[in-house]
């Protein structure tokens, strides 16, 4: 054994206390977290909540995609209900405005096929009269300029503004002259088939 040494006063002491650095962190004083710290995510709910605002998210998509899907085959149903009556319209309107007085009854047979309504009923009462003005006219060809829907009505009905054009030879057969009028005209749809049920024409 070594001898014991006395430390005079005032002398340093032979061995320093080494302080580990990990008792000097716990020295230090402990800072208040900072805001973005306060709260962390835990992986416990994290996944759930994804899941959740995908599910959200995906379920407002479906139904954002099916609103547009149902809102263009109604536009797309509702333009080819006027492509389909305007169609129609022309139709019947060129046949009306061309008389051929050999073919009074053919005339009269056509117009009654296509006829509803109240428009039906003044043909039927006025058929003689009819044919004895078809049977006296000149040859006429009729053409439809133009037609547009200016309203659907409530019944499914549809009010067409329809401008037609008419030329005919002079009864001398000399001179060739023509007819622009304006009608509006009310098709009514009956079965798989349209109809006219109300004509009037335009001054």
């Amino acid at each position: 054994m070594s001898p014991r040494r006395r430390i005079q006063p005032g002398e340093e002491p032979l061995f320093i206390e080494q302080v580990p650095k990990s008792a000097l962190w716990s020295r230090l004083p402990v800072w208040p977290a900072l805001p973005w710290q306060w709260w962390k995510p835990s992986r416990n709910w994290a996944m759930p909540t994804a899941m959740v605002v995908a599910g959200v998210l995906a379920a407002g998509g479906i139904s954002t995609s099916a609103y547009v899907l149902i809102d263009q085959r109604s536009h797309h149903q509702a333009a080819m209900k006027e492509v389909d009556v305007l169609g129609f319209v022309r139709a019947f309107m060129t046949g009306f405005t061309t008389l051929d007085p050999f073919h009074a009854n053919d005339y009269m047979d056509r117009v009654l096929a296509q006829a509803t309504g109240d428009f039906a009923k003044q043909f039927r009462d006025k058929k003689n009269q009819i044919l004895i003005q078809v049977a006296q006219a000149e040859p006429t060809k009729g053409t439809t300029l133009d037609a547009a829907v200016e309203r659907w009505n409530d019944d499914g009905s549809a009010d067409v503004l329809v401008a037609t054009d008419v030329t005919y030879k002079t009864p001398d057969q000399k001179q060739m002259l023509d007819n622009t009028n304006r009608w509006v005209v009310t098709a009514q749809r009956e079965g798989d088939q349209w109809k006219i049920s109300s004509m009037q024409q335009v001054i």
